[in-house]
């Protein structure tokens, strides 16, 4: 039977944001937000990543996507996005899948409309389209330089100025998607053949990213947009001060040290450790304060850590957990490599704005007064949530009933 696929080319070079399908908006690479709204579309079965990246490769696997090694000539600045996907099912085709309907999504588009990629994945799939692309909706009066540089009116007369509610809408494409019969294409070998259709999307979903600014911009909406998900992960690692205290000591006169911390963290802590799930303490600093509420706690601590992402991986790799599995909560910008190398990302509500940005979830609860306890909640209702969906019934997809 034929399948479903999306294809996600990404290409290590990139000359505007270097190493772009790896950066992250709302905590998340980019190359992996294109991967798990593919994966959220009930109408896709298999999700293939076609690079020439090992990092970008070993990203996309984390998080669930195939992988097709995509050669080096395919992959220069000048190689189109239709090579790549042509090498792409030739491969496929190789590993014995039958792909029947073509999803060609971008990772440059941190906001894939995941209905919108439905219904135009049924649309092809029912033969009522040949070709359908994501696109938004709009009423502007194009302008282009003509002779001179002056200006020449596009797509309206430049004499007439009608109100918006007497035009016709054009539509512009926003890059996120491209669904497309898999058969057509490599005969055509362009994206858009046959009988053509729009998916329109959402305004506020359609930016795509090509610059600097055009990543900020998109990190700054990301609230906005990215709605809430379980935190499903296999292990909690957090900073210590400004995490379980709230950053202040008090010093006595004898230069002994004291925190304090919040008995609801203490719960928190016993209630991931009674669920199974792996926690560590990771501090820069090598403190007897830490080392004491560690042991008060029952968790593993790592102290003096100067390279806290190296030692991170190196804990992660020892406990056989893949980075994309964890959740690491910080305050400050010495967390941020250990939060750029995580899947949950986390910071707490007043940490600093660098960390604020890089976080694909910010607590309720401030440091050293529950933040801990707001993490381990959140963690164990992503585990009830994923035990709910393996249990509830799986209704048969439109494509597996063809």
């Amino acid at each position: 039977m034929s399948e479903a696929v999306a294809i996600i080319p990404a290409r290590g070079g990139s000359k505007g944001v270097p190493r772009k399908n790896l950066q992250r908006v709302g905590g998340v690479p980019l190359v992996a937000r294109a991967v798990a709204a593919a994966q959220q579309s009930p109408a896709i079965r298999r999700v293939v990543v076609t690079t020439d990246d090992a990092d970008i490769a070993a990203v996309a696997a984390e998080w669930g996507a195939e992988i097709v090694e995509r050669p080096a000539d395919l992959a220069a600045d000048e190689s189109t996005s239709e090579g790549a996907l042509l090498h792409a099912l030739d491969e496929l085709e190789r590993r014995r899948i039958d792909v029947g309907v073509l999803a060609f999504l971008q990772a440059t588009s941190p906001f894939i409309d995941v209905a919108a990629l439905t219904d135009a994945v049924h649309l092809v799939r029912s033969r009522r389209r040949d070709s359908v692309f994501s696109a938004v909706e709009t009423y502007g009066f194009l302008w282009e330089k003509g002779v001179g540089g002056a200006a020449a009116a596009v797509n309206h007369d430049l004499e007439f100025r009608p109100r918006r509610q007497d035009r016709e809408p054009h539509f512009l494409e926003t890059g996120a998607f491209y669904v497309m019969r898999a058969a057509g294409f490599r005969a055509a070998r362009h994206r858009f053949f046959g009988s053509v259709g729009i998916a329109e999307v959402s305004p506020r979903t359609a930016i795509e990213i090509d610059t600097s600014d055009e990543l900020e911009l998109a990190r700054a909406i990301a609230p906005l947009i990215d709605r809430a998900e379980p935190m499903q992960v296999d292990a909690v690692v957090t900073d210590f001060d400004g995490v379980h205290t709230d950053d202040t000591v008090r010093v006595d006169e004898h230069g002994i040290e004291s925190v304090v911390v919040s008995r609801s963290d203490g719960m928190g802590v016993s209630l991931l450790r009674a669920a199974g799930i792996p926690l560590l303490i990771l501090s820069t600093e090598a403190n007897p304060v830490v080392t004491a509420r560690a042991r008060k706690l029952g968790v593993e601590v790592i102290q003096a850590a100067h390279d806290k992402a190296a030692a991170l991986q190196e804990w992660a790799d020892a406990h056989g957990i893949p980075p994309a599995r964890i959740a690491y909560l910080g305050n400050d910008v010495n967390d941020l490599p250990c939060l750029h190398l995580v899947g949950w990302p986390v910071a707490v509500p007043d940490a600093h704005p660098l960390v604020l940005s890089a976080a694909r979830a910010v607590l309720d609860r401030p440091g050293g007064a529950g933040a801990v306890r707001d993490l381990a909640d959140r963690v164990l209702a992503g585990r009830d949530a994923a035990s709910a969906l393996l249990l509830a019934p799986h209704p048969t997809s439109p494509q597996e009933a063809s």
